[in-house]
């Protein structure tokens, strides 16, 4: 999988901030045809920077719904240069998955992006970001809230509330993945909508609070897992 439009990762804070805003209205929120039920071979990607934030290691999966296998995986390490800044996540990260795509033979149907897609103060972060570098759909997971305001959801598996903005536009919803855990962020990534998203990554789940693509991305990422599978 190979980026489709050229990509600069050295910006100002500043600039990186105006550049999302640039590429926000690129972000389509349809469902490619057939959704969810077409919607078989699911990617997920995650990065894990090392505690003193030089090193990173970059992991690409794909996973298919049908019988849970994992279809394939790749992880790469390499050197972190940009640091972390609240909402600029993706200039940090996409440096490091776009070495792990580019392993991927696998043409998954959607991406799992650990992280925030319109659920963002400018309505475009990493999962919205990578979508419109690939042109493909993409789904946000993120384990924490970056901006909005909510209500807790139900304790039940599947139980959901909207994640609002300031001025009251839904940009992700609230989800519990799993009884008794803490509940995810899903937002639109690119070209899929909310509530497709929504029973995408709960059709994913298999007992986990992240769903298996991004659970199983997050592993290699973290070096739990070979390199390369299968």
């Amino acid at each position: 999988m190979r980026f489709l439009l050229p990509t600069r990762w050295d910006l100002s804070p500043a600039a990186a901030a105006a550049l999302q805003r640039e590429l926000a209205p690129r972000v389509r929120q349809e469902d490619p045809e057939g959704f969810p039920d077409t919607a078989q071979l699911i990617g997920g990607v995650d990065v894990a920077v090392g505690r003193f934030g030089e090193d990173g290691r970059a992991a690409a999966v794909a996973w298919r719904v049908a019988d849970g296998a994992l279809v394939e995986a790749h992880a790469v390490r390499t050197r972190v240069t940009v640091p972390y800044i609240p909402g600029l996540l993706a200039f940090r990260e996409l440096p490091l998955l776009e070495q792990a795509l580019a392993l991927l033979a696998a043409e998954p149907d959607v991406l799992l992006v650990d992280g925030h897609g319109t659920a963002h103060p400018r309505r475009f972060g990493i999962a919205s970001h990578l979508g419109v570098l690939l042109d493909r759909p993409t789904i946000g997971v993120a384990k924490s809230r970056l901006t909005g305001k909510q209500t807790e959801p139900g304790p039940a598996f599947g139980d959901r509330t909207p994640l609002l903005a300031e001025n009251g536009e839904v940009i992700g919803m609230v989800v519990r993945t799993r009884p008794g855990a803490r509940p995810v962020y899903v937002s639109v990534g690119q070209r899929i909508t909310l509530p497709t998203a929504v029973e995408v990554v709960l059709r994913c789940c298999r007992g986990y609070r992240l769903p298996e693509p991004v659970r199983i991305a997050d592993l290699y990422s973290k070096g739990r897992m070979p390199e390369t599978a299968p």
